[in-house]
């Protein structure tokens, strides 16, 4: 993934990096500069626990990870992208990352140009191995400051690729309303807390009524359903770092795992194993 510039709590850029920091600010330029990062002492890419504080890009930014979670927020709202997700974050648009048990992933820095066919908000979508075997290819690229007739073609097809893959329900859009915002944060502080609407529409003081309508009209989803995601949100989080299925049931206040588990398959259409399961190691990047 693309940096912020580094804040005295990050190591040092290894020059790879500080080229890709660059590269991140840089209108002009191939329509598409592709990277792979792990975990190794050696790697030009390192990755591992850390935190980026709020910061934008000339270019647009589409990441992926192998293992781990990353935690992304914006002014549209918070997003998490785990393993064989990617990530799109379009140009400019300020952002706040946090990595956590990452050992492996990749990137691609698209050009402002080239990312008008693409979301106009931050979104999740799934992989293909068409995606994977194009970026691979663009990675080979590196470097390369003027694509030939051919690697723009494939350039081509990967945007349309980006375009046409469906987003996933990874997203947690946040209200703006003072009193609202107040629930929602009150809300992911402790996602297991089982006060009703109305006991929360009286804890901000404001009517049940306004709290429904506002909620809809701000997130496009009513209060149980935005609670609903809210909890997936921190599922996934607690789940990348290794807490075991019965622990996150526990902490979001579900009576046992199998009601968690049955509606984390509803909403991802696996359980949370599945969901989460690794991919054969590849020594070629991605």
């Amino acid at each position: 993934m693309a940096h912020a510039h580094p804040t005295s709590s990050e190591p040092p850029y290894t020059p790879a990096e500080a080229q890709l920091v660059e590269d991140s600010e840089r209108a002009d330029g191939p329509a598409v500069i592709a990277f792979v990062g792990d975990h190794e002492p050696d790697s030009d890419f390192p990755l591992d626990n850390r935190e980026h504080d709020w910061h934008s890009h000339v270019r647009g930014q589409l990441f992926c990870v192998e293992s781990g979670l990353v935690h992304v927020r914006s002014a549209h709202g918070s997003w998490m992208l785990p393993p064989h997700r990617a990530g799109w974050i379009p140009p400019g648009v300020p952002h706040w990352v946090s990595i956590t048990g990452v050992l492996s992933g990749w990137g691609v820095l698209i050009a402002p140009h080239a990312s008008q066919v693409l979301p106009t908000t931050p979104c999740v979508i799934g992989v293909s191995e068409l995606l994977r075997a194009l970026v691979q290819r663009c990675v080979m690229w590196a470097g390369t400051e003027h694509l030939s007739p051919e690697q723009d073609r494939m350039t081509a097809v990967l945007l349309d690729e980006l375009r046409n893959t469906p987003h996933q329900p990874l997203h947690l859009p946040m209200p703006t309303d003072r009193r609202l915002l107040r629930v929602a944060n009150a809300v992911l502080k402790n996602p297991g807390d089982a006060r009703t609407l109305e006991q929360w529409a009286q804890w901000a003081g404001m009517s049940p009524r306004t709290l429904s309508r506002l909620c809809v009209t701000q997130t496009g989803s009513s209060f149980a359903q935005w609670r609903q995601q809210a909890g997936l949100t921190h599922a996934l989080e607690l789940l990348a770092q290794g807490r075991s299925v019965a622990d996150v049931a526990d902490a979001l206040g579900y009576a046992s795992p199998s009601n968690f588990i049955a509606m984390f398959r509803r909403s991802f259409g696996e359980s949370p194993g599945r969901f989460f399961a690794q991919t054969p190691t590849r020594r070629t990047p991605p």
